[in-house]
Formats: C-alpha cells, structure tokens, sequence
C-alpha cells in the first residue's frame, strides 16, 4: 500500500447526511489517508463533493467506482438498509471497509459481511466512533488505572427530543426493519461506549418499545405509523459485577443530553453532553473520595493521533476511526472497532429485543 490510504467514499452527499458533517471534512484533514473517489446516487452531487472536498474522481454508480476508482479501502456512508449490499459488493471487489453503525439491518447481515471480509483477508472497521474518542478513551484509562476504585454501579440516561414529527426523507425510519431507530443507533453507540469503558454485560432485563406510533409528515402533512422503539430501558449486571442501568430515549420535547455515572469504591466519574456524546459539547467529571467535589478532568493528550487541523466535533471521532484504520491496513494489525465487534454489538441488541419480547432475562 502507498504511504497514503486511497479511499473511495459511498455516499459522499456535500451537504447532506452524515458525511459532510463527519467523514469529508475528516478525510480532507488527515495526512495518512486520500480521498480520491466520491459516490453519490446522482452525477451533479458527485461532481459537486469532488470539486469540494478535492477528490478526482466522481461517480454515481458505485459498482463503477470500485471498478475503475485506484482505491484501497471504501467507505460506507449511506442509509442502513443499503449498507448489507454496498458492503458485500466492495468486499467481493477486494476493497478494506469501513462502514457505518449499525453495520446491517440485523444480525445475520453483520454476520454475512463478517464471515466474506474473513474469507477474503480484508480489513474492517464499523463506525462505533466513541471507541476512537480521546475522552471515552480517557475515561476507559481512569477505569482500568482504578481511580474510581471497584466499580459498584453504573447509570447512563440519554434523552432527545423530537420524536412527534419529521420530513418525509426521514420517515423511512418508522419501519422497525429498516434497523434505524433509536434501539440500533442511539442505544448502540452509547451502550457500546459504556462496555469499552466498564465492560461487557452478563445478563440483563430489558423493555424497547414505541411510545409514539404516529409521526407527522411536516412537509406532505401525512401521518406515518411506526414500529421503530423509541424508549430502550435496560438494567443488567457487568461480567465485573457491577449493576447498571441504561435509558435511552425520544422524546417530545426538552430532552436533557447525555449523562454516564459511575461509581466506585473509592470515586466517582461522569460524563456529559446537551447532545449526543459523538458530537458536541461532552465533558469527563471526576471526584476521588466521598467528599470532594465533582471536577472536570482533562482528557489525555496521548490519545488523539489526528492532526489539529481536524475540526472538533463530528469530525474529529471519525477522523481517529480513519486513521486507526490505515494503520492497520499497513502493518496488518487488527483493526479497532471490526465487523467482528460489530456482531457482538448487535447480538447484544437482539438480546435486549428478546428480553423486551419475553419478559425474561437473558444471559449473554
């Protein structure tokens, strides 16, 4: 492989999605990979982000990208319902992946990605951005280093409002089989965040339901039903023996962030944000002892390995994720998260899916 990753992006929309937010500003920042390919689903987009984010070439046909595109690895940035066929089709072309979270619409498409990216030698990474994240790192560190002492009790709640009404190219979403939902994304990246950080769950007791099983249409004024959940209610024990608990949810209004509590023996650490923890405005607190105060604590210098030109923010955690998988594309190290850790993940969603359905507890 040349000193540079050349990456061709799917899904590569300059203004909209997540992509212009995340992975474009983030490949234009980083020194070890290339953005040379862009695939939207229509020719003037295409040519639009390559004239942008300075790619040379333009495609609205990804089967052609891969074809014709000089690239080592392909991004997967589209709507969960294609992931399944972009991914198999850029394996099947020999090409790395890294594709977005959740990695298929269930457990047998992870599972199918998993097993032909094994057989073909390639590398993966799913995009589980808190596990590149210098503060979820950090806080992974201070947990392992025992500045709270033995872990007793975990509690996570995350509340976002705006779940009475979208615009009509986001109601696909209402379909519980589209496995895009508050369950698969919301929940999934910050229970994986919390396992990184105190570890795996042993067993758990779970509800996921939908609350609001109409959605207004604002721009047609049609009403949509909905089988997605929107309330994720989770409490379980870790492998380690601590409790947790977990909310996740959307709900109408005033939703109140993110928070991680988690305490110790000997302290207490919590982490913070108005918003999603991958986004913006996220703080690690911390206190040794039970009477010293919450503190904000810094975040390790150690490990942020993208240069500074990459913007905070979105961009910044998928910027990590891009570099970690170059690196392991060149010496042949595992890459960190993989499509294996993203079947983990998911069997550990059908888990809290099945213990909602059953009433029963589940041991993973």
């Amino acid at each position: 492989m040349p000193d540079k990753l050349r990456v061709g992006l799917i899904g590569a929309n300059a203004t909209y999605g997540w992509s212009p937010r995340a992975h474009l500003p983030a490949l234009e920042a980083l020194h070890d990979v290339e953005l040379v390919a862009v695939c939207t689903a229509h020719e003037e987009t295409a040519k639009e982000s390559a004239e942008r984010f300075g790619a040379s070439e333009a495609y609205h046909d990804h089967r052609e990208m891969l074809d014709k595109a000089d690239i080592d690895a392909v991004g997967v940035s589209v709507i969960v319902p294609k992931h399944y066929r972009l991914t198999m089709d850029a394996l099947e072309a020999g090409k790395h992946v890294y594709t977005e979270w959740p990695l298929g619409a269930s457990l047998l498409e992870a599972r199918q990605m998993t097993e032909l990216a094994r057989s073909k030698g390639l590398k993966t990474m799913v995009g589980l951005q808190a596990r590149c994240s210098p503060l979820f790192l950090t806080l992974r560190d201070l947990v392992a280093e025992g500045y709270a002492g033995d872990v007793v009790a975990c509690r996570l709640n995350q509340f976002g409002s705006g779940m009475l009404a979208r615009t009509s190219d986001r109601t696909w979403q209402a379909d519980a089989a589209s496995g895009a939902n508050t369950l698969t994304i919301s929940f999934g990246h910050v229970i994986d965040s919390l396992c990184m950080c105190v570890g795996e769950f042993r067993e758990l007791s779970a509800v996921a339901r939908t609350q609001v099983d109409r959605w207004l249409e604002t721009d047609t004024g049609r009403t949509v039903k909905v089988t997605s959940p929107d309330n994720v209610l989770l409490s379980g024990v870790l492998e380690s023996g601590a409790v947790a608990s977990v909310h996740v949810a959307s709900i109408p209004h005033h939703g109140s962030g993110y928070r991680l509590e988690i305490y110790g023996r000997d302290g207490t650490l919590v982490v913070e944000s108005h918003e999603h923890p991958q986004l913006n405005g996220i703080r690690l607190l911390g206190a040794r002892g039970g009477r010293a105060a919450l503190e904000e604590l810094p975040v390790s210098a150690a490990h942020r390995w993208t240069p500074e030109s990459v913007p905070n923010g979105p961009p910044l955690n998928v910027a990590q994720m891009w570099s970690r998988f170059a690196t392991a594309i060149r010496t042949g190290e595992d890459a960190e998260p993989d499509f294996a850790h993203a079947v983990k993940r998911h069997r550990l969603l059908d888990a809290v899916q099945r213990a909602s359905a059953t009433g029963e507890r589940q041991t993973l």
